[in-house]
């Protein structure tokens, strides 16, 4: 009776730990918007916190092709931004997706790793890996 129980419980823990870990073209949708860089974990295993971040990324995307850029977020809500902007197009690759960009100036790729709502991850071809948390601005009372 107890190996059952050890086994029922086993599985009950196996399904339980077991989550979503594939994205979506649905998912596709959650790269809108605001971001900031919260960490980036380097090849020999070492990771760079971001606590706080003078420039953030502004994404919009629509039907695989959009674009990134850079924006200076203000203290009353607005952003300051320049002309400059990557383009971004989102190729399907072996059940995921990567996101090329392209500006006049040089192309590169990171595949998408994680992607929800609230925070997205991707890795470059230098096996670099950058995650990302929705920018909520800083609210300051009046």
């Amino acid at each position: 009776m107890n190996m059952v129980r050890i086994f029922v419980f086993s599985m009950f823990l196996l399904l339980w730990s077991c989550k979503k870990t594939t994205i979506s073209a649905d998912d596709l949708k959650y790269l809108n918007g605001y971001w900031e860089i919260a960490e980036v974990g380097f090849p020999d295993g070492s990771k760079k916190q971001y606590a706080v971040n003078p420039s953030i990324d502004f994404i919009h995307l629509e039907n695989k092709k959009g674009f990134r850029k850079k924006v200076q977020p203000n203290f009353d809500g607005s952003y300051n931004a320049s002309n400059d902007a990557e383009l971004l197009f989102v190729e399907t690759s072996e059940g995921g997706f990567i996101l090329k960009y392209s500006n006049d100036f040089s192309e590169w790729e990171e595949k998408l790793v994680h992607l929800d709502s609230t925070s997205f991850s991707v890795i470059n071809q230098e096996t670099i890996h950058y995650t990302y948390k929705r920018f909520q601005p800083i609210a300051i009372p009046k």
